[in-house]
Order: C-alpha cells, then structure tokens, then sequence
C-alpha cells in the first residue's frame, strides 16, 4: 500500500515548491494522523510539527469540534454560494465576527480561498477605489522584496522572492519592491538600527518621487515577513513608512496571513507593529487550516468611496463559486470559538515569550547561528559561516534544506527560509517541553552538518 502511494503520487502529483529530481528519487513523507502539535506518518512515524502545517494550524490538529461543525454543516446545507444576495447562515455570522473583533473601523468583508486570491482582490480594490475618485493612474503597487504575497498572478508580483518570478515573466508591470527591513543582512557596516530605518523611510520617499504620486495606489506588507525568513522591522519602522504614505495618498494593506490571530503576540500583527492599515488580508489562523478559506477586510475609508458611487458602480463585479463556502464558514467560527473560549490569544503570547528566550539563551554564543529573530510564536535562525563574516555556504550546497531533512529524521518539522534561515512557528497549544524539543533538535543538527558544509563551501 505504501509503494503502492509512492509510485502513484511520484507518477502523478505535482507538488508546489518541491524540486522535481529531489521528489522522483526520494517519493513522498505521508502523513495520514495528527493531534495536538504532532503528526504521524503512513510508516507510523511521529514528528513535532514546529511549523503548524504552513503557518497556520493555530489551534493544534484534531480538534473535534471543528471536525462536527464541518460535518454539520456539509450535512445541512452542502453549499450556496453568494453571488446576487445569496446567503448562508455561517457566513453571515463570520463577517459580522470579523467586523467586531477587527480594531479598526472595517466596513465590508469580502471571502476567497486563499491568502494570494485575497491580496489579488485588495489589488482590484485599490485600483476601483482610484478609479472612482477619478484618479485612475494610481495602480502601481510597493512592496518589498523577501515578501511573500501569494502566488496569483497580483499576490506573486507583489511577492518579493526572486524564485517566485523565475521564468513566468513575473513581476507584472506596476508591481515595485523595495529593501527588505532586515537590519542584519542588509544594514551598511556600523549602521545603526535607527539609521538603516531613516534610510528605508528614504527610499520609500525617493521611489514616490520618481513613481509620481499620483501613479501608486498602495503599499503592502506582512507586518513580519513569513517566507522571507521571518524578519522582524526595526523599530518605528511602520509608522515611519505610514507618514509618508498619508502624504502621498497611498493605501496601506496589511497582509496578515501569517500574523493574525496572536500569532505575534497581539491579536493582530499590525497591533504589534503599530500599523493602520486600510485593506487587510487574512487567511490560514481564520481557520487553522481545517478548511480553505481567506478574506479581505475592507476600511470606511475604502468603503466610502465604493458605497458613493452606485451609479458608475451598481454592484461587485468580482467573485468566486466558492466566496463565503458555508462549510468554510462554519470551520472558521468553530476555530474562533476555541481560540476564544481557550485564550488562544494570550497563551500564544505566553508561549511566544518563552520561546524566544530560550533560542536567545541556547543560540547566544554559538559560532554559526548569527541571529535569532522573531516575534511572538514564530521565530527564526540564521546559519552562517562565522559570526563575525556573516557569510553564508555555497548556494548549491543548499544547508537549510539539508537541516530541514536531518530534523524530520529527529522527528522535528521546522523549514528553510530566506538565504541561510531555520524557521519555526508553533501551534499556540505547544508545551513548553516541546519547544525544548524544538530547540534541541535544531541545535544538535546544526552542530552535525556545519562541518560538512564548510568544508564544501571552500
């Protein structure tokens, strides 16, 4: 049987983000179980996942409560969808949910499947609310690069990732990407922290200025970069950048994909971070990944404007079969009723301190890990070749991939992120036990490969 699945999904399957010779040699780990933080495999083997699935399994696996309002509702009502005024039940109570427990006055929200479909739709957003105000050159898009946005065709060319374009005629044009906020990969030698900020708040400026104004109509950002190697800005960096956005008549749409639902400490990540966003993209947390489901929040301010102009604008013309799936919907208000009813939010806080001072405590001397970094319940490693260098192994070596692999032999699940990045991000209901396990297994598996490494990369 596990043959059987090998050949077929080898044979069959094209997974993303996974190297083609890598996955015909070695086949797929499947897993077929999970509770808790762990899960287990076809071959019975079990793993601390240290990722929650793709950043998102918040609540933990195997949550029947979750599993019964799913199952409910399927049996209920199957589906509806809600083009033309159409409603269901669950999906009324969620948007309304959403709205109340938003800090920011939020007038609309508007479901899709995914983080990327969701950051597509702010994009049309944005380009409708210029268009209405009769300002309908404001369309380029600012990001920066190591985000990660999605991967339609918008939410990849606001991506930041190289690979993400590589060979799709990616970014599309109007999509524009600024320094990442990584004081410790992309800080001039001696600059402080305050001054690699001024210097970021001056290239946003500088970049207005040569854009034009009138011809930008946001700027996106994941309040911590995720994919991108969980980087955590420099402090004042947001309210820095969001001065100059008011001046300039730029929306501001925080991706919250990753960062929202405590995630980083705070309920939501711009809460952290100290942002005010105008449009907000949410996804994965909203259902802890039990089922597929994103929305797009949309502000008064936005609102305003859609809502004045009935006339070049009688309805919405954007959707898809699947916006507002009431078996969605039901997962997502389960989710939320155990975030609230357990203090999900706070114990992710609690458990987000702890461990980022024990990485900091175990990592603080060692020769190959120059940065801890994180915030809340994610965090991240970065190997190097020394600390003093900062330099990194030969790309084709590829470390972080190698570490990832020599965990799950340890039966630890974290990820390689950005150039030489060790990430994790936990469901909030991990013990404090298994984040040492965590840590242990990370440490011990750096101390087994870095030799090996250096010695390739002379």
């Amino acid at each position: 049987m596990q043959s059987d699945l090998h050949g077929m999904d080898v044979a069959a399957h094209l997974h993303p983000y996974t190297n083609f010779a890598d996955h015909a040699e070695r086949g797929p780990l499947i897993m077929d179980g999970a509770s808790g933080v762990r899960v287990r495999d076809t071959e019975g083997r079990e793993y601390i996942d240290a990722m929650a699935g793709l950043w998102c399994c918040d609540v933990g696996y195997g949550r029947q409560e979750i599993a019964d309002a799913i199952a409910a509702q399927a049996k209920q009502l199957s589906f509806f969808h809600s083009f033309f005024g159409m409603a269901t039940e669950p999906t009324i109570r969620l948007a309304d949910r959403l709205k109340q427990l938003m800090p920011w006055p939020i007038a609309r929200v508007f479901f899709g499947l995914s983080g990327s479909d969701a950051n597509d739709t702010q994009v049309k957003l944005v380009w409708l609310y210029n268009t209405l105000r009769g300002q309908p050159r404001k369309t380029k898009i600012i990001s920066r690069q190591m985000a990660y946005h999605g991967i339609t065709l918008g939410a990849s060319s606001m991506t930041g990732l190289t690979p993400v374009h590589a060979h799709m005629n990616l970014p599309l044009p109007g999509f524009l990407h600024l320094t990442a906020p990584h004081h410790y990969r992309y800080a001039a030698p001696g600059e402080s922290e305050t001054a690699f900020r001024d210097r970021l708040v001056a290239e946003l400026e500088a970049t207005i200025a040569r854009e034009g104004a009138e011809t930008i109509g946001a700027f996106v950002a994941e309040p911590v970069m995720g994919a991108g190697g969980v980087i955590v800005p420099p402090a004042g960096y947001f309210p820095a950048l969001q001065d100059v956005l008011r001046r300039h008549d730029i929306l501001f749409i925080a991706d919250e994909v990753i960062c929202g639902f405590g995630r980083l400490g705070r309920p939501w990540g711009s809460q952290a971070l100290g942002i005010e966003p105008d449009l907000v993209t949410i996804a994965k947390g909203l259902t802890s990944g039990y089922a597929p489901l994103a929305a797009s929040l949309i502000s008064e301010r936005v609102w305003s404007v859609l809502a004045a102009h009935e006339a070049e604008l009688p309805q919405w013309n954007h959707g898809q079969t699947y916006s507002g799936h009431p078996v969605c919907t039901a997962a997502a208000n389960a989710n939320l009723d155990i975030m609230e009813r357990e203090g999900l939010f706070e114990r992710a806080a609690h458990q987000g301190e702890y461990l980022q001072r024990r990485l900091r405590e175990t990592f603080a001397d060692h020769p190959h890990v120059g940065e801890v970094r994180g915030l809340g319940l994610i965090a991240a490693l970065e190997v190097v070749r020394d600390r003093d260098s900062r330099g990194t192994f030969a790309p084709e070596y590829k470390l972080p991939f190698r570490i990832f692999r020599r965990l799950l032999d340890k039966g630890v699940i974290a990820r390689a992120v950005g150039v030489s990045g060790i990430a994790m991000c936990p469901p909030y209901v991990v013990e404090e036990a298994d984040i040492e396990a965590i840590i242990d297994a990370i440490h011990e598996t750096i101390d087994e490969l870095v030799p090996a490494a250096l010695r390739a990369s002379h």
